[in-house]
């Protein structure tokens, strides 16, 4: 799209976008005249403006002579216009210090909980994190422990280090031999596979087991032949699963909420909705797994409700496994700063994990 533009179109046009970003306020010729020096009367930018409000790249306000940048306007400056500064010593200390604070309890999930924070902080936006997808981990072993007469507790130890566990609801008290049997043939057949691979196969993998009724052992067998999906599916793991895999870690709202674009009762209500409506911003935040840095603007968002906003997100990984990292805002960020702070942080994040 920028290919289209002319020199003179592609430098207004920055000035336009740079002079909105910092003032939320229309941008005027004479205003780009006086802080750019583009060597270009006020008359010159005022029709070259008038261009570019052709082409579909700016708005003209109804009670402004100013005009305002389009989401394809944004898109062009992100793709073709956008130089990135780099960050500070200063924000690289503040953001290793916020990291690597909280000890050691629920490692991944304190580290993603201060990525949105800091994030939040250093860009007046609100920061985002997804915890990583445990659909590609690797079981390494599992034991199943009894907690009461019809409850077992089972719990997956995973290659990436990552421990979840899953209440199993059964009919009545099992036999202790009757439970260890089960958890030693679960580990030989399903140690070394992907949660996804046994959610798929699991039923083929134990069925001959499952014929032996030697100590109740092939009941409970059943169990997991009949639940395979729900028990091997930790996206809504329980006791100490902390941050759900895949689950939306979300920093204040409240920086993001003090900024013009909310200042309407109607604006902060969408903001509202859509924070408080998680799985929104799961939907459109699952698809960037694994996928670098990711920025949707406005209207390219499949949901309308997120139309006002703007995501600029970086992949992490923890071993074999994705997550995502970043901030969402209105449309008008300052996309430079905000798309080096958040890859910075996404590295750093990584290196944590590691």
């Amino acid at each position: 799209m920028a290919a289209s533009l002319t020199e003179r179109e592609r430098q207004v046009l920055e000035a336009v976008i740079e002079t909105y970003v910092q003032t939320a306020e229309p941008a005027g010729s004479r205003t780009i005249a006086r802080r750019f020096g583009l060597a270009l009367s006020a008359a010159s930018i005022r029709n070259t403006m008038s261009d570019l409000e052709e082409k579909g790249y700016l708005y003209h306000p109804h009670t402004s002579a100013g005009r305002i940048p389009t989401d394809l306007a944004y898109r062009v400056y992100v793709d073709s216009l956008m130089h990135l500064p780099p960050v500070t010593a200063s924000e690289s200390h503040h953001i290793r210090e916020e990291l690597g604070g909280g000890g050691e309890r629920n490692a991944v999930d304190q580290i993603l909980e201060r990525a949105a924070q800091v994030l939040g902080v250093l860009t007046n936006e609100l920061g985002v994190a997804v915890g990583p997808s445990l659909d590609d981990a690797v079981l390494e072993r599992l034991e199943l422990l009894q907690v009461s007469s019809d409850r077992l507790l089972l719990v997956l130890t995973l290659k990436s280090g990552v421990v979840r566990t899953i209440f199993v609801e059964v009919s009545s008290q099992m036999a202790r031999e009757a439970v260890a049997q089960v958890a030693v043939v679960l580990n030989e057949r399903l140690a070394g596979l992907t949660l996804k691979h046994i959610r798929a196969t699991l039923p083929d993998r134990l069925r001959d087991a499952a014929a032996s009724p030697e100590s109740g052992a092939g009941e409970l067998l059943n169990i997991f032949i009949q639940e395979a999906d729900e028990l091997f599916d930790v996206r809504g793991a329980g006791a100490g699963a902390g941050v759900a895999p895949g689950g939306v870690v979300l920093g204040s709202a409240q920086l993001l909420a003090g900024q013009p674009e909310f200042a309407t009762k109607e604006r902060l209500q969408g903001l509202m909705e859509v924070t408080e409506r998680r799985d929104l911003l799961r939907e459109a935040l699952a698809t960037r797994l694994g996928r670098g840095l990711t920025i949707t603007i406005g209207t390219e968002h499949q949901d309308p409700k997120l139309a006002p906003f703007t995501l600029v997100t970086a992949s992490y990984r923890l071993g074999p496994l994705a997550g995502v990292i970043g901030v969402m805002g209105p449309t008008r960020m300052p996309y430079d700063k905000i798309v080096a702070l958040v890859e910075h942080t996404s590295r750093l994040v990584g290196e944590l994990l590691e």
